[in-house]
This record gives C-alpha cells, sequence and structure tokens, in this order.
C-alpha cells in the first residue's frame, strides 16, 4: 500500500480532532453573580432625592463632576487652552492623592492641603509652554490668579458635596447593610456608634460570631454564628463588613477576608491596638475609632477586565504562527500513538468549576487512571515523542483553546484533577484560596520551578502571592519569564 495516502488519511483525521476540539467550545465562564451588590437605602421621597441617592453611591463620580465644575470655571478666565490643561492636570493629581476614593469621614479640613495645592500647582504647569513668549507675563499672572481662583472654588464645592453627602446619609437615603464580624466590646461599641451617627452610612444589620460572649437579646442585633460566613453575609444582605475583635483565632482571619472578597463587599478592619494607631492620610474613622480599609482584590477591579481582552489577543497571535508546530505535534502524536491526538481531562477552574482540559497525548494506551495518579511522566507507556512535547512543554500548546473559550486564562494558578483537589483541600491551608482566579496556562509558581513533583505548599503561596498582587504588568512579566523558561527547558 502506498505511503502517501496514508499519511493524508493520517493527517485528515488529525485535523477533524483538532477541530472538533475548537468547536466544542463553550461560552466564555464567568464569575457566579454577586450575592449582594447593592447598597441597601431607605427611599422616602421620589425623582431628585432618588437621583441623588443614585449618584452617591457613584462616589467618585459625584466628586468629579463637582470637581469639573468649580474647575472648568476658575480656570476659563486664563483661556480655553490653560482651562483644559489646568482641569486636566488638576484632577490627575487627585485622583492619584485618592481623592475620588469613597470614605466614611468627610471633612474639607483633613483635605485642604491636597484641594488647595493641586489646581495651584496645575495652573502653574498648564502656562509653561507659553513661557518664552512675549505676553507671557501677563498670561502667567492670569494663570495664577486663575489657579487661585480655583482652588477657592473647589474647596467650597466640596464643601458643598461634602455636606449633601453627610445629609443624605444621616436622612437615611443611604444606609449601607454593614455586618460586624465580631461580638466582643469592640464590636458592640461599633454597632451603638453607628446606629447614633448615622452620618457615617453604616447601618449594622447584625453581628457574626462563631463564638460569641452574649445572645442576640444583650446584643441587640441579630447574632449569625453558623460556619459558613458567605451564607450569613447573603441572608443579612450586607454589603459592607467591619472586621472587630472577636473570639476567631487571628489564623483563620485570612480566610475570613477572602470569603468576603468573593462576596463583593467592601472591608473595614479594626486595627490591633487602635487606641494607639495613628490616623494616616489613607485611614478612615468613625467616632474616633480608626478603621482600615482593605483594598480591592485585583479580580474585582476595572483593570482585571482588560486581562480578559489580553488573553483573546495573545491567544490569536500565538495560535497563528504556530499553527505548523501545532499540525506537526499532531501528526507525530496521531502516528506514535494511533487515534486519540488531543487528550482530554477534567480540571478544576475558578470557583470550583470543573472544565475539560486539552493536551496532546503524550501515552500509547487508556489515561484513565491518570485523574487518580499524581505523576505519569516516568510511566513506561511515554514514548518518544510524549517525552519531547512534555520537555518542551508543546504539549501544553492546545490549551490555547481553553484560554480563547474562557475555561482558562494565560497567567493564574495552574488547575488540578478533581481527585488532588479535594486531597489538598482537606489536608493544606489555603488551597481553594487559589480558586478565586481563572486557573492559568502557566503561573508565578510555574516560572519558579514549581512544577511536576513539587512542594503544593510553595504552590499555593506563589499562587496567593500572585492573586493578591496581580496586574498586568505582572501577567506580562510571566509571560515573558515562561517563554525564557521554555527555551531553556527548565522544569522538563
Amino acid at each position: 500500500m502506498s505511503v502517501l495516502p496514508l499519511r493524508r488519511g493520517a493527517a485528515q483525521r488529525v485535523v477533524r480532532e483538532v477541530t472538533s476540539a475548537v468547536t466544542s467550545a463553550t461560552p466564555e465562564i464567568t464569575s457566579p453573580p454577586a450575592l449582594s451588590s447593592r447598597p441597601v437605602a431607605r427611599t422616602r421621597r421620589p425623582h431628585l432625592l432618588n437621583a441623588l441617592t443614585q449618584a452617591h453611591r457613584r462616589f467618585g463620580m459625584l466628586l468629579f463632576a463637582v470637581d469639573t465644575a468649580a474647575l472648568l470655571g476658575a480656570f476659563a478666565v486664563a483661556g480655553p487652552r490653560t482651562m483644559v490643561a489646568g482641569w486636566i492636570l488638576t484632577v490627575i493629581v487627585l485622583g492619584w492623592r485618592g481623592m475620588y476614593r469613597s470614605r466614611l469621614s468627610l471633612s474639607v479640613l483633613d483635605h485642604l492641603p491636597v484641594l488647595f495645592v493641586a489646581p495651584l500647582v496645575a495652573g502653574s504647569l498648564a502656562v509653561t509652554h507659553d513661557i518664552v513668549r512675549p505676553e507671557a507675563g501677563a498670561r502667567y499672572e492670569h494663570t495664577v490668579t486663575a489657579g487661585v481662583l480655583a482652588a477657592v472654588m473647589l474647596l467650597l464645592a466640596r464643601a458643598v458635596a461634602y455636606g449633601l453627602i453627610r445629609h443624605l446619609r444621616a436622612q437615611g437615603f443611604v444606609a449601607h447593610s454593614t455586618l460586624i464580624l465580631g461580638a466582643g466590646r469592640v464590636g458592640q461599641n461599633l454597632a451603638q456608634t453607628l446606629l447614633a451617627h448615622p452620618q457615617y452610612g453604616l447601618r449594622p444589620v447584625g453581628f457574626w460570631d462563631p463564638a460569641p460572649y452574649l445572645n442576640e437579646v444583650e446584643l441587640g442585633l441579630p447574632l449569625l454564628h453558623g460556619s459558613n460566613l458567605a451564607n450569613s453575609i447573603a441572608e443579612s444582605d450586607a454589603n459592607v463588613v467591619l472586621i472587630a475583635f472577636g473570639r476567631s483565632a487571628e489564623s483563620g482571619m485570612v480566610d475570613i477576608v477572602r470569603t468576603c472578597d468573593r462576596m463583593n463587599t467592601e472591608i473595614f478592619v479594626v486595627p490591633r491596638l487602635f487606641e494607639l494607631s495613628q490616623r494616616s492620610f489613607g485611614m478612615d474613622e468613625v467616632w474616633g475609632t480608626p478603621l482600615m480599609r482593605l483594598r480591592r482584590p485585583a479580580f474585582r477591579s476595572r483593570t482585571w477586565h482588560l486581562k480578559r481582552l489580553l488573553d483573546i489577543v495573545v491567544s490569536l497571535l500565538l495560535l497563528l504562527p504556530l499553527a505548523p508546530v501545532l499540525a506537526a505535534c499532531a501528526l507525530a502524536v496521531r502516528f506514535e500513538g494511533g487515534k486519540g491526538v488531543i487528550f482530554r481531562q477534567q480540571r478544576v477552574g475558578l470557583d470550583g468549576r470543573v472544565f475539560e482540559l486539552f493536551k496532546f497525548r503524550s501515552m500509547r494506551a487508556s489515561e484513565d487512571e491518570a485523574n487518580t495518579r499524581w505523576n505519569v511522566s516516568s510511566d513506561v507507556r511515554v514514548g518518544p515523542v510524549g517525552r519531547l512535547l512534555r520537555r518542551t512543554s508543546l504539549d501544553e500548546l492546545p490549551q490555547l483553546l481553553n484560554v480563547l473559550r474562557g475555561d482558562m486564562t494565560l497567567v493564574g494558578p495552574r488547575p488540578e484533577r478533581p481527585h488532588f483537589v479535594s486531597q489538598f483541600t482537606d489536608e493544606l491551608p489555603r488551597y481553594l484560596a487559589r480558586h478565586r482566579v481563572p486557573a492559568g496556562l502557566t503561573g508565578w509558581a510555574q516560572i519558579h520551578g514549581l512544577r511536576g513533583d513539587t512542594s503544593m505548599k510553595d504552590r499555593i503561596r506563589f499562587d496567593n502571592y500572585y492573586i493578591e498582587n496581580w496586574s498586568l504588568w505582572f501577567d506580562v512579566k510571566i509571560l515573558v519569564r515562561t517563554v525564557a523558561a521554555v527555551l531553556r527547558r527548565e522544569g522538563a
């Protein structure tokens, strides 16, 4: 029999197998809807006050609009070009200094240095492009005057905005449901303070404490002491969590905070030894008690949406030039092991969801037992082609299809099989925290050599570090180092 028809037929079967992997793609997996992301407010009057309440829920947008009106009006005396430049530079400085972040305690005096200096500096920078012209002296005087006027107008605008926000809070038009973690003395005092001073916009709806000192009647608020914090947050419809002192061990607080992260809640923490704490610019306070607002998790930031765009663009840019390499690998696998070029295996990804992962098959026989076998690299059924694919990581290339499907992302914790996820969850603390983000083709742990038969504890540490410190540049850095590691054949 002629060899050429055999090769052509094999190539056609390989194409059909690879095509079936693409065409069986499911829609992009998205995060489950937050159980409660809606601030709870008591609406007493319709129309105008409802509109004001909605604006207050977008705290930064309201302040940005007020600042824009004040700055454009003040800088207009220096000309249209300086007006626009002065406005842009001022809002950049204000944003950099965190002046559009939601705050519990609102005081113009607290923010006076930034609000007054920012327009003056912006006005001076806005006119530097005209400093060499003959009329620069008069223009500079106009700009300085406009800068002083902008500073005064900005302070007045902020005073009015802060007063309006405090009024809406005090009258109950805006009251964010707040669950207090810890029913000890500090938590009880905070609950009483928030009820007595509604201008902070936090309305206590209950306590959560696995081992409370007092009962519900003595506390005066519902007591939620179940083991499942997520259910308690959902039942109370809380969108703010205030972590006070309770009887929970500090070692368990990390898991508690990460549970709140996935519930789409704002988190405040009362610092230990708070009576000795010195208030910094980034801290809030409630009637003399300092509160630290925890940074929003990276996967809840607006920049996180760009990660999916990066996945799609990079995957397509890689799949197109790598198409001949994929075809060659598929043909080599077909000739060595027969049918079944693409190996499909169940893995666990975002929020514990199971998906089907694609790889080039590297073993001749059935790999059903691989679902419960940790390492198969030394298996005698791995042929020369399979060893080469594993050593060069070429067997992972079909996972670019998983990235396009939305099952995975380019950079993230590596997914494990359900059997080992169940095992590691029981044995290793913080393991489940890896599932806060989608599984990745490569990751921070992998580029440090933590792949294959290496310490799972170290992988957990590196993966959670990546999640807590994520940025787009972090992803780019990991991708570059992954390419370098593959070229050097590290971790083979």
